[in-house]
């Protein structure tokens, strides 16, 4: 039987408007329209992807060549392969720097993260959320120089907040810009000025599910937490990955509210101690040294490159999980 259908179906007169044998109807109704985006890919694709191309791709080639010489910035690099790599693993101040990047990145996210998520649920149902939500997203849009200039100027031993803790009886406050405390303040500072930005991503991922699924949910009997667990977390799981991306990539790169409080050491240069990977190529490059090591900061550059490279690679196999349409 199955001999006679194949047999039938080779004979059968080809139908118009239908694909011959031996090709899908699927893909003879899409080729026209495959042939129309090959050829609208040169006027529109083409000069994305060479700018793409020339201001991110090239960058990066360039800073991995020359992160394998040592160069001033003029004159003749030498070639030291591995060299550069080398020594930084071995620098004490880099380290710091990028142990001060990875702290930032995991205690500051797990904060936003926390805070940003306990507001997407607390304000999910209540009357005023744009405007709540416009109040929480305003510090994004604010530089993080001025950041940094507000908490220098409110956290001086003379400035408002120890004048207020003085005024409430603290009749010794302490010291928020000594080297030991900066490093607290700064991620304070980020964290406060990053919750808003999360917490309006996650607000709108929660507002796009059906309010029948809660309906249902409350049919059935199911708690707040159930409701939580079964009904928000897996259908937000998408945004959650794609806050995670945006924080690893915002958090390696890490420079204004760090550089801000060079003033504080009297040398223009941020204290040591909040150095994050960022600062550390600048100042090999730019600032703090009498001969530029563009090498060293190269490298420097490349190894941050790298982990983010390796977090958002982490990040999207921990975070894969089966894609739910509703």
């Amino acid at each position: 039987m199955s001999a006679l259908l194949a047999r039938e179906q080779d004979v059968r007169p080809a139908v118009p408007g239908h694909a011959p044998a031996g090709r899908s109807a699927k893909t003879s109704q899409r080729s026209p329209l495959d042939r129309q985006r090959r050829k609208l890919f040169v006027p529109f694709v083409m000069p994305a992807l060479l700018f793409y191309v020339v201001l991110f791709v090239v960058p990066i080639i360039a800073a991995a060549w020359i992160s394998l010489h040592t160069w001033a910035g003029a004159g003749e690099m030498e070639w030291v392969g591995l060299g550069n790599y080398a020594r930084l693993v071995r620098n004490d101040l880099f380290l710091q720097s990028f142990t001060n990047t990875l702290l930032i990145l995991f205690i500051v996210g797990a904060a936003i993260f926390v805070v940003a998520f306990a507001l997407t649920l607390v304000l999910r149902d209540m009357a005023g959320k744009r405007t709540a939500r416009n109040v929480l997203f305003f510090p994004h849009l604010i530089n993080a120089l001025v950041f940094g200039a507000l908490a220098g100027f409110a956290f001086n031993p003379n400035g408002l907040v120890n004048s207020f803790l003085r005024a409430v009886g603290v009749s010794d406050p302490p010291l928020w810009l000594a080297r030991d405390n900066l490093l607290g303040l700064v991620m304070a500072i980020l964290a406060w000025a990053s919750v808003g930005y999360y917490t309006t991503i996650l607000m709108a991922g929660v507002d796009r599910i059906p309010e029948y699924f809660f309906e249902d949910a409350a049919l059935a009997g199911a708690s707040a937490f159930q409701r939580l667990r079964y009904v928000i977390l897996p259908l937000t799981w998408d945004v959650f990955a794609v806050c995670a991306v945006l924080w690893t990539i915002t958090s390696v790169k890490i420079f204004e509210i760090v550089w801000i409080f060079g003033g504080t050491t009297g040398v223009g240069l941020p204290p040591q101690e909040i150095w994050t990977s960022a600062v550390y190529t600048y100042i090999m490059a730019f600032s703090g040294q009498s001969i530029p090591s563009y090498g060293m900061a190269s490298a420097s550059a490349m190894l941050a490159l790298l982990l983010v490279a390796v977090l958002i690679v982490l990040l999207r196999r921990v975070t894969r999980r089966e894609a739910l349409e509703f």
